[in-house]
């Protein structure tokens, strides 16, 4: 694991480093990192996920090839 303490001064360099980590990262890692995001943006709203159902349905359309 990469220890490494870089030292920016400026708005641009922090973007910069913050992508270049984010990047650095594996999928999963990412998809985590989002997950967690959104929960806590649930958390703050009141939401409590564990329990809410889906809202989400799932319509499978068949089409024709003629």
């Amino acid at each position: 694991m990469d220890r490494t303490i870089r030292k920016v001064t400026d708005a641009k360099s922090q973007l910069m480093e913050t992508l270049r980590y984010w990047q650095s990262r594996p999928d999963y890692e990412r998809m985590e990192a989002v997950a967690e995001i959104v929960r806590e943006a649930y958390a703050w709203k009141g939401v409590n996920l564990d329990a809410e159902g889906s809202e989400r349905s799932l319509t499978r359309i068949q089409r024709s090839w003629s």
